[in-house]
């Protein structure tokens, strides 16, 4: 398989659609190219650039000579390659010069930790307690995720240019900090555990809904590779639930993927084609939310953020069709939620569960409420999209199509715009 249809012809095809191959493999791949070189090289930078570098030879190269069998494995190789030169090139750097020849040294590497896995080493790096929460979170985003500034800038609704500055001022502490790159102890690991959960669970809601227009509206390397970091997680720590929790949220979200799209448009819960979803996944998150279950009623700690978010999504893939969600039961969950996570989106989440139960008119005060609290939930797209659909039902069609173009502003994911658009097209 080549990217390009016509090999004896490097210019034939769609230069574009090759260029987008090769981007598409890249960015399955970047998370493990960063690691590795990291881990080889012992700098950010240098494993940044050599990874962007390996990017431009792939784009120039397999149009003409096709994909590699192993493009992963290309891409690494090349990435050190160019890493290894750039170290010649500062060879008046004597320690970076002896670093350049690390392929060829036969001396046993300083062991590593209990992690044997690269990004997962790189995670723990990165959510150093000597760095700031937000930034722990957004440089392993950008590392491991391989997410663009925009896009993390998105996820923490703030300025692009802030957060710029807050990678490149994470990445310089680890430097000056000499923080190493390796997983913390077994008796620290638990507490620093917290940190990496976020990061993991960020990186699968940029791949469940992008918030890129020039990504896939939903991004499978980047849920895969949150499920699979996660599955390691759990692997290592049995016994902490909120890793288990997290697995099955992550899980349960997962096995409705394959119907939350549908030619084009996003497909919103209540309407998709619950015969589609993935039963194994289905089957396997009920069993981790029961292993959370077993975990307290042995005198464990009480549910954490992710545990209640797994037991509201058991809850909704309970039911066999959208009418027999027990939205008592969502909304008293969210209620426990809030209590230890009070932010204003799960407020938002609990009032759609609580206008099932006591009609719109109740959950559509409880949501204009919310910017009083929080004034920033109103550049949230959620808070207008409920809004909206509040006072469609209501029959407020006016207010209703308002709230539906100041959604409509601040989305970038096509499908979900395609959705939007429609249901604003439906109002009287």
């Amino acid at each position: 398989m080549t990217v390009a249809d016509s090999p004896a012809d490097p210019t034939a095809g769609s230069t574009a659609g090759s260029e987008a191959a090769v981007e598409r493999i890249y960015r399955a791949e970047y998370g493990r190219i960063v690691a590795s070189l990291v881990r080889r090289f012992g700098d950010i930078d240098i494993a940044e650039d050599a990874a962007a570098e390996a990017l431009l030879s792939a784009v120039e190269k397999w149009p003409v000579d096709g994909v590699p069998p192993n493009p992963g494995g290309w891409l690494t190789t090349t990435a050190g390659n160019r890493a290894i030169d750039r170290l010649r090139r500062e060879s008046h750097r004597d320690a970076k010069h002896q670093a350049a020849f690390v392929i060829h040294d036969d001396t046993p590497h300083e062991p590593t930790g209990i992690v044997e896995d690269d990004r997962l080493r790189l995670i723990f790096t990165c959510c150093h307690p000597a760095l700031a929460p937000e930034a722990r979170v957004a440089l392993t985003l950008r590392l491991l995720g391989g997410l663009t500034v925009a896009e993390i800038a998105q996820a923490f609704l703030v300025p692009e240019t802030t957060m710029a500055q807050r990678i490149t001022r994470a990445k310089k502490k680890i430097s000056v900090a000499k923080i190493p790159y390796r997983v913390p102890s077994a008796e620290d690991l638990a507490q620093r555990v917290n940190g990496v959960l976020a990061v993991i669970y960020l990186v699968y809601n940029e791949g469940y809904l992008s918030s890129s227009a020039d990504a896939s509206p939903i991004r499978d390397e980047l849920t895969g590779e949150a499920i699979r970091l996660a599955r390691i997680l759990h692997a290592l720590l049995p016994e902490v639930t909120e890793v288990t929790g997290l697995l099955a949220l992550m899980l349960l979200s997962e096995a409705r993927r394959p119907m939350r799209v549908a030619d084009g448009e996003l497909v919103p819960l209540h309407e998709q084609d619950r015969g589609g979803w993935d039963r194994a996944l289905i089957e396997e998150g009920h069993a981790l939310v029961r292993e959370c279950l077993a975990l307290r009623a042995t005198g464990g700690p009480a549910p954490g953020q992710y545990q209640l978010l797994a037991a509201i999504n058991a809850v909704h893939t309970d039911a066999a069709v959208a009418s027999d969600t027990d939205w008592a039961q969502v909304a008293a969950l969210y209620g426990q939620l809030y209590a230890v996570v009070p932010s204003p989106i799960v407020a938002l989440n609990r009032a759609v569960a609580i206008a099932e139960l006591d009609g719109p008119e109740v959950a559509l005060a409880q949501v204009d409420r919310l910017p009083d609290v929080q004034p920033s939930i109103a550049s949230y797209h959620p808070w207008h999209v409920t809004r909206a659909d509040l006072l469609r039902r209501l029959g407020r069609s006016a207010e209703s199509r308002a709230a539906y173009d100041a959604a409509l502003e601040l989305i970038d994911n096509d499908a979900e715009r395609a959705y939007l658009t429609r249901r604003r097209g439906q109002l009287a």
